[in-house]
This record gives structure tokens, C-alpha cells and sequence, in this order.
């Protein structure tokens, strides 16, 4: 049964969290999809990636720069799954059907929960996976802006 895990934001920022979530989900090894609301955000992303921390590396690619294939981490705003990924990551609004959302082990919907839009939207997609026979967790930043899985 595929699973689906639903990051709320609140202390912190897509640019913050996203990198220590891809790592985690890196060191399974699993190959990774991100699928980002827009091109724009796709290499705006892809920049953060190489940046955030000047002590790790997570290998990423996007179609800038080619060889979807052989990139263990794939970003896009497209639906296409060049790199075979099992994991499925979902952010800036981007929005897949539960049958596209079920070809993937693991899917990671993170929203911000500061934005109304998306939380709506967000609701929307727990429900439609839900009904879709998914195992769905939610979790929720505390106070020190560590992860708490919420009930």
C-alpha cells in the first residue's frame, strides 16, 4: 500500500526544509522525484540545492541540466518520471491525481501552512489519497521547528 506523508509548514521555509527531507529520503536509496509548481521555482530550487550547506551534497538534476536518467534526484514541474523515481515529493502547489500519485512507493506532499490556498488544497489531497487507499501521515512543526508526527 503506497504511503503518503504531509509536512505542514509553519516555523520555516520550503528553502529550509526541503534539502533535510531529500537528504533522509536520499539515504534510503531510493531514487527521487521533486515536482515543483513551476519551471520558474524548478531551478530556483535546483540553485538551493547546491548551496544550502557546504558540507553536504545531494546529487540533483533538473531538464537544465540533462541526463534525467542517471540523476538520482529529479526536479520538475512536469509529469513525467525520467528518472524512475520511487519517492515523489510535491511542493510550491504542484498537484498530481491519486492514480499517478500511487505508481510511487512513498509521496511527500509539503505546504505551507501560513497560506490558506494550500492548506485547503492540501485537505483536498489527503482526501482523494485517503479514499485512494493510502497510509497518510501528518506532520506538524513544534515550537524549536522540529517535526512531530500528528494524529
Amino acid at each position: 500500500m503506497p504511503q503518503a506523508d504531509f509536512y505542514h509548514l509553519q516555523k520555516q521555509t520550503l528553502e529550509n526544509v526541503l534539502p533535510k527531507l531529500l537528504e533522509k529520503a536520499y539515504a534510503t536509496g531510493k531514487r527521487i522525484k521533486v515536482k515543483i509548481g513551476n519551471e520558474e521555482r524548478v531551478e530556483f530550487i535546483n540553485g538551493i540545492l547546491w548551496t544550502y550547506d557546504d558540507q553536504s551534497f545531494i546529487p540533483h538534476g533538473s531538464k537544465k541540466d540533462g541526463f534525467a536518467e542517471d540523476q538520482p534526484v529529479w526536479l520538475t514541474a512536469g509529469d513525467d518520471n525520467p528518472n524512475n523515481a520511487e519517492f515523489l515529493f510535491l511542493v510550491d502547489g504542484a498537484l498530481v491525481a491519486a492514480e499517478e500519485a500511487a505508481k510511487y512507493e512513498r509521496v511527500f506532499n509539503i505546504f505551507d501552512g501560513n497560506m490558506q490556498s494550500a492548506v485547503e488544497q492540501a485537505r483536498a489531497f489527503w482526501k482523494e489519497l485517503k479514499a485512494a487507499g493510502f497510509t497518510i501521515n501528518y506532520w506538524q512543526q513544534n515550537d524549536a521547528g522540529r517535526w512531530q508526527q500528528k494524529a
